[in-house]
């Protein structure tokens, strides 16, 4: 069986003035270009 859901705890990155998330690797095959997916984001700590 496949699993298609993930729980990523993630640092927010910066790319130029952009903030992004950085996907892990090992998601890559799984996660090519007009792939639906949901993403649900819940803010655990960091700047104030």
């Amino acid at each position: 069986m496949v699993q298609n859901t993930f729980i990523l705890t993630k640092k927010i990155a910066k790319h130029g003035k952009q903030a992004i998330i950085v996907i892990p690797k090992i998601l890559q095959e799984r996660l090519k270009p007009n792939t639906i997916v949901q993403i649900k984001i819940e803010i655990l700590g960091g700047e104030e």
